[in-house]
C-alpha cells in the first residue's frame, strides 16, 4: 500500500512540475503578444484586481484565513511584494523595452545558480557536487537556446536590467519564504500576495495612466488568461513545489522554462530555433535530471546529522 502511495504522489509532482513549467512559460508569451497595442501595466494591474477580489472572496467563505495573524499576513506580503509585485512588474517592464521572450526567460533561469551559491550562508543548507553539475550543465543549456535571440535582439543595453531585477525580486521571495515557518496555506498565502500586488499597482497605473481598460474583448481575454495560468497555476504551484520537492529542486525546474518559451516563442512570434536551441534543449534536460536525481538519492539515502535542502510537504 505504501509503494502504491508513494506512486500516485510521484505521479502527482511530476504532472504538477510539468504544469508548473508551462504556466509559468505562459507569463512570458502573453505581455508580448497581447501588449502590441496595449500599455503592459494596464494588463498588469487588470490580471490582478479582478483576481484579488475573486480570492479574498474564496478565502472568507472557505475559512482558510483561520488562525492566521496579523503577524503572519506582513510577513507574507513583505514576500509577496518581492515574488510578485516586483517580479512580474520586471518582467513586463522587459518585454515592453523590446527584450525578447527567450531571453528574458534566460535570465530568469539563472536564478537556480544563484540560489545555489546563496543556500549555504544564508540558510545554512548544503548543495551537493552533483547538483552542482546538473545545475552548471542546465544553465549551458539554457545559453545555448536563446544565443540566436541576443543576435536579433534591439533592446537597449541598459533593458536588460529588468529580467535581471525580476529575478533577484523573485530569489528575496524565495528565500525570505524558506526562512520563515510556513503558517498560512496555498490558497492563503496566493490571495495575500495577489491582494498586495493588486494594491501596489493601482497606484502605479494611475500615475502612468494605464488605470482605464480598454474596451476590448481581446484584453479581457488576455487579462483573465494570465489570472488563470501564470498567477493561479503558475504561481501556486511555485509555492505548493517549494514545501513539496525542496528549493533546489524547484529551481531546477526554472531551467525547462527558458527551452518552453523558446519553442512557444518559434510558434507563435516568430523567434529562431535551429539546432543550437535543440541542443540546448537537451542539456537543459540533463541538467533538470541530474538535479532532481540527486534530490530523490538523498530523501531515500539520508546523511546523520546533514540538513538537506528541501523543504515539508504540504
Amino acid at each position: 500500500m505504501s509503494k502504491q502511495i508513494g506512486i500516485v504522489r510521484a505521479g502527482v509532482t511530476v504532472a504538477a512540475s510539468a504544469a508548473f513549467v508551462l504556466s509559468w512559460s505562459s507569463g512570458f508569451l502573453v505581455p508580448a503578444i497581447a501588449t502590441v497595442d496595449v500599455s503592459p501595466l494596464a494588463l498588469l494591474v487588470w490580471r490582478f484586481v479582478p483576481l484579488a477580489v475573486v480570492l479574498l472572496a474564496v478565502v472568507a467563505f472557505t475559512g482558510a484565513a483561520s488562525g492566521v495573524t496579523r503577524a503572519d499576513v506582513r510577513n507574507q506580503a513583505l514576500i509577496g511584494l518581492f515574488a510578485q509585485f516586483g517580479y512580474c512588474t520586471a518582467v513586463y517592464a522587459a518585454i515592453a523595452e523590446g527584450v525578447a521572450t527567450g531571453t528574458t526567460a534566460l535570465i530568469d533561469a539563472v536564478q537556480p545558480l544563484v540560489v545555489a551559491m546563496l543556500v549555504g550562508p544564508l540558510l545554512g543548507l548544503r548543495v551537493r557536487g552533483a547538483q552542482w553539475v546538473g545545475l552548471v550543465v542546465g544553465a549551458g543549456g539554457v545559453l545555448l537556446v536563446v544565443r540566436s535571440q541576443l543576435d536579433d535582439s534591439t533592446a537597449h543595453p541598459a533593458a536588460y536590467l529588468w529580467p535581471a531585477l525580476a529575478m533577484a525580486c523573485l530569489i528575496i521571495g524565495t528565500f525570505l519564504q524558506r526562512r520563515s515557518a510556513p503558517r498560512t496555506g496555498t490558497l492563503v498565502t496566493l490571495t495575500i500576495h495577489v491582494t498586495v500586488t493588486a494594491v501596489a499597482l493601482v497606484p502605479v497605473a494611475a500615475i502612468f495612466g494605464a488605470l482605464i481598460p480598454p474596451a476590448s474583448v481581446a484584453f479581457w481575454l488576455a487579462s483573465g488568461f494570465t489570472a488563470a495560468f501564470p498567477t493561479l497555476a503558475g504561481y501556486g504551484l511555485y509555492w505548493w513545489l517549494l514545501r513539496r520537492v525542496g528549493i533546489t529542486a524547484l529551481n531546477a525546474l526554472l531551467f525547462l522554462v527558458a527551452p518552453t518559451t523558446a519553442a512557444a516563442g518559434a510558434l507563435l512570434l516568430g523567434e529562431p530555433l535551429t539546432i543550437v536551441t535543440l541542443l540546448g534543449f537537451a542539456l537543459c534536460g540533463a541538467g533538470v535530471v541530474t538535479v532532481l536525481t540527486s534530490e530523490a538519492g538523498d530523501s531515500r539515502h539520508p546523511v546523520h546529522g546533514e540538513t538537506r535542502i528541501t523543504a515539508a510537504s504540504g
